[in-house]
């Protein structure tokens, strides 16, 4: 199924907060960072590829990337970014709990309430991005 084809309309819609989210003030690396564990959550090997290539891109090392599944264990990753994949595994995960206090609390030690709200929004428009991916089985070429 090709959304684009057969709904232009929604897809326009979502390439628009993709505009939106590119001119964001986050550091591209940890949007990618987002973009990659979400999608590992979701089993979303179209965007696993693509945004591992993304980040490869900027400068990103194969280590982390490998390291990513488990960033609880690594000691690869800083306290900022390991606030920022808490939220990113509980918004995603959002069925199983609500985001805790204490993810909330810790993001805020290293991000304005903007930038937590955009973290939202990132990890929001990749979760439905993966949706619309798995739902009609995108292949990545």
């Amino acid at each position: 199924m090709n959304l684009q084809e057969l709904e232009p309309g929604i897809f326009q819609a979502m390439m628009g907060v993709e505009k939106y989210l590119s001119a964001i003030s986050l550091d591209k690396r940890l949007i990618d960072l987002i973009k990659i564990r979400a999608s590992q959550l979701n089993g979303c090997a179209y965007c696993i590829q693509m945004h591992t290539e993304d980040t490869r891109s900027l400068g990103e090392t194969e280590q982390r990337i490998y390291a990513l599944s488990a960033w609880k264990e690594s000691p690869l990753f800083s306290e900022q970014e390991r606030a920022v994949l808490a939220l990113t595994d509980e918004v995603t995960q959002i069925s199983k709990k609500a985001v805790t206090d204490q993810t909330y609390q810790n993001c805020q030690q290293y991000f304005s309430d903007n930038e937590i709200a955009q973290c939202v929004m990132q990890i929001t428009q990749i979760n439905s991005w993966n949706r619309i991916a798995l739902a009609t089985k995108m292949i990545f070429d």
